[in-house]
């Protein structure tokens, strides 16, 4: 379980990374809270927090079931494929958003490779 508590510990370090932008932007170009809008690359950067957090909601809970029911090991791969994939949304999404989608897809397919990977594996135990 190490490995999926290190994979789950280095994306929270990138939302809180992500967060720390956000409110850097807020104050860079003067938005006041709990205004949401005013700048548009504040507001790209705080879709991009949104954004990894609606995917962590999937994402942490998945890590921990597919290393429970599959390979603490092999977490490793979707894990990574996630990380990567944030840090390749990010940039794309805040520079002009219809470029995301290789960081989308990376982050999708990670998240749907360890709910559909570890849901097989939890009927097959059952049977």
């Amino acid at each position: 379980m190490e490995y999926a508590t290190i994979i789950v510990l280095l994306a929270l370090a990138e939302y809180i990374w992500f967060t720390g932008r956000v409110g850097g932007t807020r104050v860079k170009y003067d938005i006041e809270a709990p205004a949401c809008t005013g700048n548009q690359i504040w507001e790209r950067m705080f879709r991009v927090q949104q954004n990894t957090l609606e995917q962590l909601i999937i994402f942490i809970p998945a890590t921990y079931a597919f290393a429970w029911y599959v390979s603490p090991l092999w977490a490793l791969l979707p894990g990574a494929t996630f990380l990567i994939g944030r840090l390749v949304y990010a940039p794309a999404y805040v520079n002009d958003p219809t470029k995301r989608t290789l960081g989308l897809v990376l982050t999708f397919f990670s998240n749907i490779a360890l709910v559909l990977v570890t849901f097989i594996a939890v009927v097959m135990e059952l049977f």
